[in-house]
This record gives C-alpha cells, structure tokens and sequence, in this order.
C-alpha cells in the first residue's frame, strides 16, 4: 500500500488552483524530492498532507487514511517556519515532544543535539535562525514516523552544516519509511534522492526514478530540473 496517495486532488484559493487534478503515489522506503518553481503547489500539498489544509476535490490518503488523528501518528513534519516558542529551552522541547508523539526517541534527539553542540539549557529566543531549523529537524527526525515530510529542510543552514543535516536525514528514518523533501537546492539534496517529482503550476509535470533519469537521459536531476523549469 501506498504510504502516501493522491486521486484527481485539487485544491483551490478562490478562482486560483494551487492543485489540479493531482494523481500520485509514493510508496515506503523512498526518498522523494518534490521539486518545482515557487508558486507550484510544493507547500499546499505537503500542508493537505497533514490536515492542516482540506481539498476542494478530490481526495488525499496515508497509509490508506484520510488525514485527520490517526495519520498524525504516522507523519512527521517540517513546516517552512519555525513554529517553536521562543521561551522554551531545548531540554523543555524534548519534555514536549516526547510527552505528545509515542514514537518520540528522546535519547536520539540528544544524541544529535550533542553533536551539534547544541545544549539543552538554550532557549529557542537566543538561536540563530540556522540553529533553530536545526533543532526542528533534529525534532522530527527523532520520531519513529511512517511518512516524513520535509518543507525546505536545509534552505536557512549554512552549507557547513548542510552535509551533516542530509546526513542526519538519511541516517534516521525506518528504511520503511518514505521521505519527501521540497526544496529548491537540488544539488545538495540529490544524492538522497530516489525518485523526484516535479510540479509546476499545480500539475505534476514529472514521478521518474533518479536512476532512470542519469542513465537513460544522462542528466542528473539538478539539470533536468533547470531544462525543464527554464525562465526564457
């Protein structure tokens, strides 16, 4: 089954379609680059993905379910902003997450946060806004999700810290799990990546294997997107 599926979804603001008649599928123990322009539906997508938008047709499941309590328990996701609160110090963060998701693994979030250098006693108010988008992955990487979902993940990090932030991505989901990530350093996340999909102007335009594109096009996918999405 499907982890993530989309029958004929739409979404409209108004007479604007930011989704149109959208059909995918993204199956367990991918990593999925959903890529496109600014202004393409990339967002409200992954925002009907978690409930937090509904459709004006059509229809969004995961893991067979429409979105609502029960698929909470199995998404974990990266808004584009930051939505912590500015008086919580780390070590509170972790109380909270580990008291509202089940699947919470405090001891991995520590483990990462270490790493980083980053200690429990600093507040979110006294973080750079890198360090803050750090935190938040670290949050959401720690659960033990079916479907992770990832809103420009790396686009506010300095490239310093890019590496080990892919890293972190790839080294802490359940190979069962599947992982899509919008974002517009192609480059940077392309060696995660199993398939890409690219949307533009609420249409999929493009679900391909990244295998299929380097071998049977001889592009990689950062090139094919530049062809693709050209600004004449």
């Amino acid at each position: 089954m499907s982890i993530l599926s989309c029958e004929n979804l739409s979404k409209h603001y108004g007479t604007v379609a930011a989704l149109d008649g959208v059909n995918l599928n993204i199956e367990p123990g991918r990593i999925v680059g959903l890529l496109g322009p600014n202004g393409s539906g990339k967002t409200t997508l992954i925002k009907l993905a978690n409930g937090l938008l509904t459709p004006t047709e059509g229809r969004i499941l995961i893991g067979g379910m429409e979105p609502g309590v029960e698929t909470k328990k199995l998404v974990s996701y990266l808004p584009e902003r930051t939505y912590l609160a500015n008086w919580m110090n780390v070590k509170q963060i972790l109380s909270y997450f580990e008291d509202f998701y089940a699947d919470f693994d405090r001891e991995r979030a520590a483990a990462m946060l270490s790493h980083l250098g980053i200690p429990e006693t600093q507040r979110i108010r006294q973080m750079s806004k890198g360090t803050r988008e750090k935190v938040q992955l670290i949050l959401v990487m720690s659960r033990r999700a079916k479907l992770y979902l990832l809103d420009e993940p790396i686009g506010g990090v300095d490239p310093a810290a890019r590496d080990y932030i892919l890293n972190t991505i790839i080294g802490n989901y359940d190979p069962q799990a599947a992982v899509v990530i919008s974002t517009h350093l192609i480059a940077d996340v392309e060696p995660l990546l199993d398939e890409v999909v690219f949307i533009q102007n609420g249409h999929i335009l493009r679900h391909t294997p990244v295998d299929e594109i380097r071998e049977q096009m001889g592009k990689s996918v950062d090139a094919l997107f530049r062809e693709e999405f050209r600004c004449f």
